[in-house]
């Protein structure tokens, strides 16, 4: 009896386990790709800006996210229309509230709960003033809906930070200066006709309808008893009156939850173009987010075939083709445009093309680095457009006038000037690395005179030297695909001119003075005050000794071959910081995510983990690459170690999740790293699937055993675009112990320019 009992009741035990586990894989198997998607993650920064948690549809120029310091604020400063910039550019603001009329301010702050948000949906509830608010957009227009709790009289409080307003029977409209000349207009039209209309000017409501100036403020007043209100509202670059066709073309019969559906489908067909099998939910909802952030840039702002231009100030007609803007190229060239060549090449060639149209409307042709809506900023140093350029290209695109983008590019590089943070043209420091193949330094106590020089940025010389040299490598490939061998000879040559400031007795670039003197003493970690700039940028000498993307098989020679190359990279990742943290990061506040000195905050670093495939040593990339996702980006409020830069970065995650990264754009090579997923699929623009396989992947199986493409047995660490440009297939076998022969031939090493028959 007693047998027969516990035979029955470990029957029953095993039936519910069974009961669970179908459970938990039917929901795992009913969950799209943007219900991964989290993007709290990084909402609190670990020393600079954080993420924001963004809702709005990929690449539209609508964008909404609550307005507050970071995750941890206890205030929503009102309820925002719309961000013009990616860090925190709001333009016009709606504050609901019920109470005395002498409470009411430009912009009324809310204790707030319950909020719930999405790439595509939002709602929260206001505390004091109970209301629950609602939010649905769509590409240039969106609604908010409003439930009020309390018996009394509601208002809308509108206010343009520094613009102008008004009331014209049925609607508000008006702009806001959002800098640069540049204005943003809205019309913004209520279901239901307010009671009485008012203007907030010096805190005291008068009986206008129209306001200008600083926080300038309408005031919508609803009679007691009012409990829900509806607000649907455009906005444009262009003008008032196009802000109201936007809005009447995408959301005139909609509510909000129709808003939502719609973009849910939106973002689900973008997200899908990945499609990951295998793996936990963690580490698909760190894949999806990150995939999610990189659809924040650039931003389509073509409205009914126009669009307004910050670079000339005029409105312009598209001619089919839309317009892009609001890229941080230094940032993106690295991974996020050679991601987007992978999944919507149109989208890319789309984005150049804008980039070309924008060099005809600049003072000068230049090509832009930092393209944003209120024109280019000129930021940070080089001009690595060049590099996307030469990308796209090579693996394929033909949607952008190329002998154009190379004059632009060319100007860019040898008519402005290296100075970083500049708009200005080339002067004698230009001339002098044109003589001499580097930027020179500051000798010790030498005093800046050169009026190009940006005072807190300043020089930068070897981030500018190295930089260059990849740059000009990228204007000698597309010289050469242009045919123009003597600009292409001209190029090549500058290409090399990172050897000028190697220090072949310390193995690392070295500034120099005009006298061509390194500058002593010197240290490494510490010298070039604050962020390095005197002679680097944001990161010091330990991230920039790698900054060779185009000729790393030269870099390898210059430290004295391959054994002397690893050795270098181990040091990097177990070098002590060499001071306190809060010295080392108060001088060095960009260069967190610290592995030893290595950086996985910002950009320059995201390559270097993937440098030992050049050596002969795959497996140790696949360890890095695996170790550094695993550390530093998780699924918490501190889930990005630095500045995200708007899809910048967590295209580095993207690539490193599938299993591949592109060091160097220009060449159409992909190094091998560490496939986090079972399988995963990548539905390319031409409607080829480019399919990765890993067999036994797992967290501890992070090691390649070995590996086919397209049914070939395979042993090198990358493959071309070529291999996979109209579908394909990779095979992994994974192992928890690593295979040391796998890949470890100098003749397999990836494509450099110094083996640049592999291209």
């Amino acid at each position: 009896m007693k047998a027969s009992f516990l035979k029955k009741s470990s029957i029953i035990f095993l039936g519910l386990i069974l009961l669970i586990f179908g459970i938990i894989d039917r929901v795992s198997a009913q969950k799209q790709p943007v219900d991964y998607v989290n993007p709290y993650i990084g909402n609190i920064s670990h020393l600079l800006v954080p993420t924001f948690p963004t809702i709005h549809l990929p690449n539209s120029l609508l964008r909404v996210y609550p307005d507050r310091g970071d995750f941890t604020s206890d205030l929503l400063r009102g309820l925002p229309l719309i961000v013009t910039s990616h860090r925190g550019s709001f333009a016009f603001n709606l504050s609901p509230f019920q109470g005395d009329e002498k409470n009411i301010k430009p912009v009324i702050s809310y204790s707030y709960d319950q909020e719930k948000l999405t790439p595509y949906s939002y709602s929260v509830y206001l505390d004091e003033q109970q209301t629950e608010v609602r939010f649905g957009l769509s590409h240039q227009s969106a609604i908010y809906e409003l439930d009020f709790k309390q018996d009394l009289p509601a208002y809308l409080i509108l206010n343009s930070r520094d613009g102008a307003l008004k009331w014209d029977g049925e609607a508000v409209s008006g702009f806001q200066m959002i800098g640069k000349n540049t204005r943003v207009y809205l019309y913004l039209k209520p279901q239901q006709t307010p009671e009485n209309i008012s203007v907030l000017k010096s805190a005291v409501l008068t009986n206008d309808k129209e306001t200008s100036g600083r926080d300038a403020c309408v005031v919508l007043k609803y009679k007691t008893g009012t409990k829900s209100l509806r607000l649907r509202y455009g906005i444009s670059f262009i003008d008032e009156a196009q802000a109201r066709k936007n809005m009447d073309r995408e959301i005139q019969n909609s509510d909000v939850n129709t808003l939502q559906q719609k973009g849910r489908a939106i973002w689900n067909e973008s997200l899908g173009k990945i499609e990951a099998t295998g793996g936990l939910d963690n580490e698909k909802t760190i894949f999806y987010t990150s995939f999610y952030r990189t659809f924040e840039r650039p931003v389509c702002i073509s409205e009914d075939g126009r669009y307004f231009s910050a670079y000339d100030g005029t409105v312009h007609n598209d001619n089919g083709t839309p317009f892009f803007t609001d890229d941080w190229i230094w940032d993106a060239y690295r991974a996020h445009h050679p991601l987007r060549i992978l999944i919507d090449p149109k989208k890319e060639e789309n984005i150049l093309h804008s980039f070309v149209e924008m060099t005809t409307q600049m003072e000068y042709s230049w090509w832009p680095t930092f393209p944003t809506i209120t024109g280019d900023s000129r930021s940070m140093n080089s001009n690595h457009g060049v590099a996307s350029v030469i990308d796209a290209y090579r693996k394929g695109l033909r949607g952008f006038d190329l002998e154009k983008a190379y004059q632009a590019c060319k100007g860019a590089i040898t008519e402005k000037t290296l100075a970083p943070w500049s708009a200005k043209p080339a002067g004698k420091l230009d001339e002098f690395y044109k003589d001499h193949g580097y930027f020179p330094a500051l000798k010790v106590g030498e005093q800046e005179t050169i009026p190009e020089v940006h005072s807190f940025e300043r020089r930068q010389p070897v981030a500018v030297t190295l930089g260059t040299s990849y740059d000009e490598w990228c204007l000698a490939q597309i010289a050469k695909e242009l045919g123009k061998t003597d600009d292409y000879k001209y190029f090549l040559k500058c290409s090399y001119n990172y050897r000028n400031l190697f220090n072949a007795k310390t193995g690392f670039f070295h500034p120099k003075d005009s006298d061509g003197k390194f500058i002593e003493p010197f240290d490494y970690v510490f010298s070039g005050g604050m962020g390095a700039r005197q002679y680097y940028d944001e990161n010091n000498a330990w991230i920039y000794r790698w900054d060779v993307q185009h000729n790393l098989s030269d870099l390898i020679k210059l430290m004295g071959g391959h054994e002397a190359f690893v050795h270098n990279l181990d040091a990097m990742f177990s070098q002590p910081l060499g001071k306190g943290k809060f010295e080392f990061y108060a001088q060095l506040p960009d260069h967190t995510g610290n592995v030893g000195q290595f950086s996985m905050a910002n950009e320059p670093a995201l390559h270097i983990p993937y440098l030992y495939n050049y050596a002969g040593q795959p497996w140790k990339t696949q360890k890095r690459i695996r170790g550094l996702l695993n550390e530093w980006f998780r699924n918490d409020l501190m889930g990005v170690p630095g500045d995200e830069d708007g899809g910048g970065m967590t295209s580095f995650v993207v690539f490193s999740y599938m299993g591949f990264y592109p060091v160097t754009p220009g060449f159409p090579a992909y190094n091998i790293g560490s496939p986090m997923f079972e399988n995963l699929k990548v539905h390319m623009g031409n409607g080829k699937t480019f399919e990765i396989e890993a067999k036994n992947a797992s967290k501890e199986n992070k090691y390649i055993q070995s590996a086919e493409l397209n049914g070939h047995k395979w042993n090198k660490p990358w493959f071309s675009h070529s291999d996979i440009a109209n579908g394909g297939k990779l095979v992994v076998i994974m192992g928890s112990k690593a295979n040391l022969a796998w890949g470890n031939s100098p003749a397999d090493a990836p494509p450099s320019e110094g083996n640049e028959d592999k291209n």
